[in-house]
């Protein structure tokens, strides 16, 4: 106790030391080290690991650390009546995406031994949050908003707020946290887990992940700009990228005009991407194509939102998929080649 009151004198003494020593500085320099001073520190979750069976020693770490997490965990709201399921609605439905993990790119071959570039997202605990209806989304009220969180993560790493959000739920700690618009036919019930399956082979998506960041980049690199000729009079311009518009009327340059400057680490969507397999096993997804961002980034999914590709001809599995459904382990589409299968095959001769 006699350290708590020792704290506000010690606080107050040492603002009046910096006032007293920086008297000279601006008041943007004073306010900022003053403001540093007071800064609070990050509260994290108190756990209550006692527990009166007595255990063995080599199993004592594990209880303990099952006790912490138990305790983060609120009842489900699964043991409710369950949501009931909406129909497809073709140019009205928009159902919710998934958040996956970038594991990198791999090739494929088609039926007729056309290669093909594949990225593997895999989709790691999806769990549905929290959902918000049409009526208290004041950012779209057309829409309803379902709150995904993915890859359980350490509640001891996140904050007290942070955490807060899984307790409705009954849900563990998640990594991350996305949103998604949807219709009010396509609502989740929170708690619901997510699969790969929500997408299945043939469909299009959308996919959104951060680019790798370049720092700073010319225009040639950035841009793809040609430069300079390397000889015949130029000097130390061979990779710049000449005029700017200063001859023109008035001679400026105007706003969005490529120039050098920082590259990448930005948000980017790649459209209209075909699902050719989906692993039930691992939950991976195998997209036709490239998608930005880091090998194990984040990458946020949804339906293509492309007019040829908004609404296909079977119907994905609407609001997603469920556990009930039996399907097999590999999920290929028509175009693709199965490994599993022959690779030539020979007609049977009569014996004579």
């Amino acid at each position: 106790m006699q350290i708590v009151k020792m704290a506000a004198p010690m606080v107050i003494t040492r603002v009046i030391q910096l006032v007293s020593k920086n008297s000279l500085l601006n008041a943007r320099e004073r306010l900022t080290r003053l403001c540093s001073c007071a800064v609070q520190r990050r509260t994290y979750y108190e756990y209550d690991t006692e527990y009166d069976t007595d255990i063995p020693k080599d199993l004592e770490d594990i209880v303990n650390k099952w006790s912490r997490v138990k305790n983060t965990l609120g009842p489900s709201p699964l043991k409710d009546e369950p949501w009931p399921h909406g129909e497809w609605e073709p140019g009205r439905s928009k159902r919710c995406g998934l958040v996956a993990v970038k594991l990198g790119m791999m090739p494929v071959w088609t039926k007729s031994g056309q290669r093909l570039t594949t990225t593997v997202l895999q989709v790691l605990e999806n769990s549905v949050v929290k959902y918000t209806p049409p009526e208290e989304n004041t950012l779209n009220p057309k829409y309803g908003c379902l709150l995904v969180g993915a890859r359980n993560a350490d509640p001891f790493k996140k904050s007290l707020l942070y955490s807060e959000q899984f307790k409705e739920a009954g849900l563990p700690v998640k990594d991350k946290l996305t949103s998604f618009k949807v219709s009010s036919n396509a609502k989740i019930q929170p708690g619901t887990p997510l699969h790969a399956a929500h997408f299945r082979p043939g469909m299009y998506v959308d996919c959104c992940g951060r680019t790798i960041d370049k720092g700073f980049q010319g225009v040639m690199k950035r841009w793809g700009m040609k430069g300079q000729p390397a000889s015949h009079g130029v000097t130390k311009t061979h990779r710049k990228m000449g005029a700017t518009g200063g001859g023109g009327t008035p001679g400026r340059i105007w706003p969005g005009k490529k120039m050098p400057g920082h590259m990448g680490n930005k948000m980017r969507w790649t459209l209209g991407l075909k699902v050719l397999r989906v692993n039930m096993k691992h939950n991976i997804l195998y997209v036709g194509g490239s998608v930005a961002g880091h090998k194990f980034g984040y990458i946020k999914v949804i339906d293509s939102i492309l007019p040829k590709n908004r609404d296909p001809e079977v119907p994905p599995p609407f609001p997603t998929y469920y556990e009930d459904e039996e399907l097999e382990e590999n999920l290929l589409d028509e175009e693709l080649f199965d490994f599993n299968d022959p690779s030539i095959a020979y007609p049977e001769e009569a014996e004579s």
